[in-house]
Order: C-alpha cells, then sequence, then structure tokens
C-alpha cells in the first residue's frame, strides 16, 4: 500500500503537466479570450457614449482599442467554440466600420451572414443582427462611393443590396414580434431609399 501511495505522488506532477499542456491549456485561452471580449465590449460601450456627447471623431480612438481587444479575444479562443467566434467576428466587424476599416468589415459581414444562413441551427437573433450590419456596411459605402465620384452603374447595385437587407430584417423581426427592431430597420430602409434618390450636391453637404 505505501508503494502504491508512494508511486501516486510520484506521479503527480506528470499528472499535472499533462493537464497543463493539454486541458489546461484550452481553459487558459478560453479565461483569455473571456477577459478580452469583456473589456472589448466596455470599450465599445464607453465609444458609443463618447460618439453620443462628442462624435464619431471623438470616439475614434476608443472604437480603436475596441477592435484590438476583439481581435485578441478571437486569437485566444480555442477552437471548437464556433457560436462565441461568430459572435466575435460580429462585434468586430461592427467596430470597424468606425475606424476607418469598411472594407474589411464589409468582406467578414459577407462571410459571416453566408455561415449562418448555412447552419441549420443558426441563432436566428444573431443572424439578423449581422444582416443588419451587413445592410450598414452596404449603405456606408454607396455613400463614399457616391461621394468619390463613382458612376450609378457601380453604387446602384450596393444600395440596393443594402434595401433588400434592411427589408428582409424588419420583416423578420416583425414576424416574431419585435416591433422595436422593426421600427428601426424600417427607418434604416427609408434612409436608404434617400440615399439612391438624394442629388450629390445634396450629399456633399452632409456628414457621414
Amino acid at each position: 500500500m505505501r508503494r502504491l501511495l508512494l508511486f501516486a505522488w510520484l506521479l503527480l506532477p506528470v499528472a499535472a503537466g499533462a493537464y497543463h499542456y493539454g486541458p489546461g491549456q484550452v481553459a487558459l485561452r478560453t479565461d483569455a479570450a473571456a477577459s478580452a471580449a469583456e473589456r472589448a465590449d466596455a470599450l465599445a460601450s464607453d465609444a458609443r457614449a463618447i460618439a453620443a456627447k462628442g462624435g464619431d471623431d471623438a470616439a475614434r480612438a476608443t472604437w480603436g482599442r475596441a477592435v484590438e481587444a476583439y481581435g485578441e479575444a478571437l486569437a485566444a479562443l480555442p477552437p471548437g467554440h464556433d457560436a462565441e467566434g461568430r459572435a466575435l467576428r460580429l462585434e468586430l466587424a461592427k467596430a470597424r466600420m468606425f475606424v476607418s476599416q469598411l472594407p474589411e468589415a464589409h468582406r467578414d459581414l459577407i462571410a459571416l451572414v453566408e455561415e449562418l444562413e448555412s447552419l441549420p441551427d443558426a441563432n436566428a437573433a444573431q443572424a439578423a443582427e449581422a444582416r443588419a450590419a451587413l445592410a450598414n456596411a452596404q449603405y456606408y459605402r454607396t455613400w463614399l462611393m457616391r461621394l468619390e465620384g463613382a458612376p450609378r452603374e457601380e453604387w446602384e447595385p450596393e444600395i440596393e443590396a443594402a434595401r433588400q437587407n434592411y427589408r428582409l430584417v424588419a420583416e423578420t423581426a416583425a414576424a416574431r414580434g419585435d416591433t422595436q427592431v422593426a421600427q428601426a430597420t424600417e427607418q434604416d430602409l427609408e434612409s436608404a431609399v434617400r440615399l439612391a434618390r438624394m442629388e450629390l450636391s445634396d450629399l456633399q453637404g452632409l456628414p457621414l
């Protein structure tokens, strides 16, 4: 019995090492991802508060730190946490739109929406939020394309895609009884229609 206890005692460091370099690493990465995501969410909340008071330019630096924190969370997240990864990718893309990373946000949101559409058990609320964020990216891309002098045949498909996405989000929200989201998205849809009809001279006088 004493030999058995001694043998077990000698094996403890081996077991501890196996845990540290196996499941322990997964736990460490999960904790690191959660910590970075929590920090990113707090920064995003601060950025929104700053923007509400001082405008988007005042919040840009805070949004930049949020982008970095979301990136850290994604990099730390271990394999197998697909749902959490999609949530982080969505928040990262939304934050990127405030720090002159609209092309990257647009690309990532297209991929995310397509991925969610392919999942039979996708989170409906998350899918709607991703589609609404994509519509926003398409709206801002249209705005910038028009300001840069792009011809109608280049920017019109983009704003049409935004309108279709806004409409789908509004209809889906209304169907599930979420009147607040439905009404807000209908206003976004109206804004997209106005953007398509607006004269360039009028657009140039408006802040993005």
